[in-house]
């Protein structure tokens, strides 16, 4: 039995999936905003997840991309809008497919099913949701940094640096490499940005020696394994 999770805040359209996806023989979870399918995501494992953009409290894109970051589970996105550019931010944001509002049940369940079966079968499906690099520990669903003990406040695109960072432990990453995973493929040549943001990591990781976050000079980064 495929498990889907269903985030969308719109409770007739979720009802209507939980009733014709169980038809269908599939296990349905419902989440009705971002932080809670996010958190959902981690504690059910669901083979394939149908997402909608237009969440009442973070953006469905930003939802996506905090997923992919600990996890590879086929996500099908569901939108109103059918604009080029919202369908390839989608896609460029870690998303398998996209759905455009309104749509029929029998569609959607052929695209789960082509989600399922393309998945990799050597694949586990994701990473831990929790990885360390000497004395920093982040959780990746609640997007919190641990440094000894003590939770470190950090912006979002800081902590998407670091998480990149951390999950190449031991590793340097180029500065285009870097650019390209964390702003996306259009930053590839913004170092100045990348500078920025590693200054700002170590004023508040106290590692403006710059032991924790290493730099490769003309290259890149890394941080300590």
């Amino acid at each position: 039995m495929t498990k889907v999770l269903v985030i969308d805040d719109d409770p007739s359209l979720l009802r209507a999936l939980r009733v014709s996806l169980r038809n269908g023989g599939h296990e349905v979870v419902g989440a009705v905003n971002g932080e809670q399918g996010i958190s959902q995501a981690a504690l059910t494992s669901p083979d394939v997840i149908v997402l909608d953009l237009g969440l009442p409290d973070v953006d469905g894109l930003t939802v996506c991309k905090r997923i992919r970051e600990w996890s590879e589970v086929p996500i099908i996105i569901l939108s109103a809008s059918d604009t080029e550019d919202r369908k390839v931010d989608a896609l460029d944001g870690g998303a398998d497919d996209y759905v455009t509002k309104p749509f029929g049940i029998a569609e959607l369940e052929a695209r789960i099913r082509a989600a399922i079966r393309h998945r990799a079968p050597d694949s586990t499906g994701s990473e831990p949701a929790v990885i360390s690099a000497g004395p920093l520990e982040l959780d990746l669903v609640h997007h919190e940094a641990i440094l000894r003990g003590d939770r470190v406040e950090l912006t979002a695109r800081e902590f998407e640096l670091l998480s990149f960072l951390t999950r190449h432990a031991g590793k340097t990453c180029t500065h285009q490499m870097i650019l390209s995973g964390v702003w996306g493929p259009g930053y590839s040549q913004e170092g100045q940005y990348l500078r920025t943001y590693v200054h700002r990591l170590r004023q508040k990781l106290h590692d403006e020696s710059g032991t924790l976050i290493r730099t490769a000079p003309g290259i890149g980064y890394s941080i300590e394994a």
